[in-house]
């Protein structure tokens, strides 16, 4: 997970080049007690909730949040835009560490090789975010690439290099390409290696074009899609198992989401992967357009998981932070 010194970058007021001059917004949060609309149930298969926030600013900057990454003592988060921000800020908790609010929010241009920021999507639709080691990884998906930045100080600094993407640029689909990336934890059999799954770029077969960045493993494997289901974001649990989450959104059927849980020793070159649902949810439930989600563990070895959403600056959408305890199948 991320240090402390890799959020304070873009909360900490500095003289940064103009182009990414840093921006502190208001943030109200209200609180969302119930995931279930109605209900005061907390157990949803495999996760207890144990809270949630939807953010409102009189800034027009908030909005189009994409993936989240938790501090280790999961106080901070930094995160990107697919508008082509970085995000960042502090999360205040109760005493059983449950969500209240948000604090010293903020968000910076994200920054090409040339140092210049850029208000055209096609080259700024910044979708996942995975931190290795001292270096913060970004996933592109209209302009199909993984940036690479330095971990110290992201929100200032441009590119420093790519990651190879051994999917073949012809096989991701424009709007519908990289969307998910992850840092395989050491337990994994991957363990450290960068992960990479799209959205929706399908093969013959309709499954879903994913791949090993990195390592002996590398290459192209792939997801089953079970359509409408679309890939929005994952991570990895401790354990080395992988968190997909999903969505779907028809005019007749409206919005929902779930997470998917994929074996870890199935990860690797030429394999087709697929695995149980462990979390669904539809407008019954507090949800939105559902895209990052992130795994963390507190001091005592507890495992939750955060989502957020992504209300593609649209008055009928919310900005949701939503965080699960994971239990388990089996409690």
């Amino acid at each position: 997970m991320l240090v402390a010194s890799v959020l304070a970058a873009l909360t900490i007021s500095t003289a940064l080049p103009s182009a990414a001059q840093d921006q502190t917004l208001p943030i109200n949060s209200r609180l969302i007690s119930n995931f279930k609309v109605g209900s005061d149930q907390t157990r949803f298969g495999a996760f207890e909730f144990i809270g949630g926030l939807e953010l409102s600013s009189p800034s027009s900057m908030l909005g189009a949040m994409s993936a989240i990454r938790l501090s280790a003592d999961r106080q901070r988060f930094l995160g990107v835009m697919d508008t082509g921000f970085w995000y960042a800020g502090r999360f205040e908790r109760g005493p059983n560490g449950e969500l209240t609010g948000i604090a010293d929010f903020s968000v910076a241009s994200m920054l090409d090789a040339d140092g210049e920021s850029s208000e055209e999507k096609w080259r700024v639709d910044a979708e996942g975010l995975a931190v290795r080691g001292d270096e913060v990884l970004v996933s592109f998906e209209r302009r199909s690439r993984v940036d690479v930045y330095p971990a110290d100080a992201p929100g200032r600094s441009r590119p420093t290099g790519t990651v190879p993407l051994q999917i073949p640029l012809r096989e991701l689909r424009n709007n519908r390409g990289l969307e998910a990336i992850m840092v395989a934890p050491a337990t994994s059999p991957l363990a450290g290696e960068v992960v990479v799954v799209s959205e929706r770029s399908l093969d013959a077969n309709g499954d879903i074009y994913a791949a090993v960045l990195t390592g002996p493993k590398k290459g192209v494997f792939f997801v089953k899609r079970h359509p409408p289901y679309d890939v929005t974001d994952g991570d990895f649990l401790p354990n080395g198992d992988l968190l997909l989450l999903e969505r779907r959104f028809s005019i007749a059927g409206g919005i929902g989401m779930r997470i998917r849980r994929i074996d870890a020793s199935r990860l690797g070159a030429g394999n087709l992967v697929d695995g149980p649902v462990v979390l669904e949810a539809d407008f019954g439930d507090q949800i939105d357009n559902m895209e990052g989600l992130d795994v963390s563990e507190d001091e005592d070895g507890g495992v939750f998981v955060t989502l957020v959403s992504d209300d593609n600056h649209s008055i009928l959408q919310r900005n949701l932070v939503l965080e699960f305890r994971y239990v388990g199948d089996d409690g």
